[in-house]
């Protein structure tokens, strides 16, 4: 009984249940096995796929970064109109990716330097940037003045277009520095415990603010490819991202205490919030009713973290 339990509640029970609703939903929904459906979905959670690989080391450490989607928006932001003004879209994506390492910076000497509340620093932050990105743009969407900054996320490489190509990247490149370098492992034992790891040796200040840099040049890359996709630089898009991603990391096994995580349980997370989201599309269900289901996976998610916890005799 204790084993089965220990195969429900960790990372082969989440597979088995995907694989479980992934047939359930291709014999339901209608459409949904075409390629062209299968690109779609992918498409759709390119961004949450991106920042999650970056928010399980963050959540993996006993961080979270709330700021998430304002930085995505405000790197797009930048991108779009820096691309405009100097007519070169090399120097806009140089500036979008230093806008995002400059947020995910601050975020990390704030919270490591001086101490402050992850939660407080980032909910601050998301406020900030957001407020940029409106002011610069003065609340208006930009437009993009050269075409060619489209083909960013809308080419095609083998079939495949390259918003999906970076994002498997990102998963297996998160992936190999969890799994197989001395920062992974760093990060999961400042999760594990904090003050044990500074005992150790461990640079417990400088290793968390790497992680939020990262967290911000995750972002950035996130925000010129959703900028691509839709065409201009919105200072309102991706409201509401650090909760799906948040959501996803922690569905997939990523523990809201620190020191789990999982590069193929994060995967997993982000698939079922996209299949979730994809089927309701081609049910043609009000987009109203999402915000319900995003609430009850996250509900969800949560709950399976403190089970996980407490199966394995873990405090938060």
């Amino acid at each position: 009984m204790d084993r089965l339990k220990r195969v429900v509640l960790g990372e082969q029970g989440l597979v088995i249940l995907f694989l479980l609703a992934l047939a359930i939903v291709s014999v339901t929904v209608p459409n949904f096995m075409t390629q062209r459906n299968i690109l779609g979905l992918l498409q759709s959670v390119v961004t949450i796929g991106i920042v999650a690989c970056t928010m399980m080391l963050c959540l993996a450490s006993r961080d979270f970064d709330l700021s998430v989607g304002s930085t995505v928006a405000f790197s797009g932001m930048i991108a779009v109109m820096v691309s405009n003004h100097t007519e070169s879209i090399g120097l806009g994506l140089l500036a979008a990716l230093l806008a995002g390492v400059v947020v995910g910076a601050v975020n990390g000497v704030v919270i490591a330097r001086l101490r402050i509340n992850a939660l407080i620093t980032t909910l601050a932050t998301m406020q900030i940037v957001r407020g940029l990105a409106l002011i610069s743009s003065d609340g208006r969407a930009v437009g993009v003045d050269d075409p060619a900054y489209f083909d960013i996320a809308q080419t095609d490489l083998f079939g495949v277009p390259v918003p999906i190509i970076v994002m498997a990247l990102a998963f297996l490149l998160f992936g190999f520095v969890l799994n197989r370098t001395v920062f992974g492992r760093n990060t999961l034992a400042i999760g594990g415990n904090p003050d044990a790891s500074r005992l150790a040796g461990v640079n417990v200040g400088t290793i968390r603010i790497w992680i939020f840099t990262l967290q911000g040049l995750a972002c950035a890359v996130a925000g010129i490819l959703l900028s691509s996709r839709i065409t201009s630089g919105q200072p309102n898009a991706a409201q509401g991202l650090e909760l799906s991603v948040i959501s996803a990391c922690v569905l997939g096994g990523v523990s809201l205490a620190g020191g789990r995580a999982a590069i193929s349980g994060v995967l997993v997370g982000v698939l079922i919030m996209g299949i979730a989201e994809n089927v309701m599309n081609l049910m043609n269900i009000q987009a109203f009713y999402q915000y319900v289901v995003r609430g009850v996976i996250l509900l969800l998610a949560v709950l399976l973290d403190n089970l996980r916890t407490r199966s394995t005799g873990r405090r938060v």
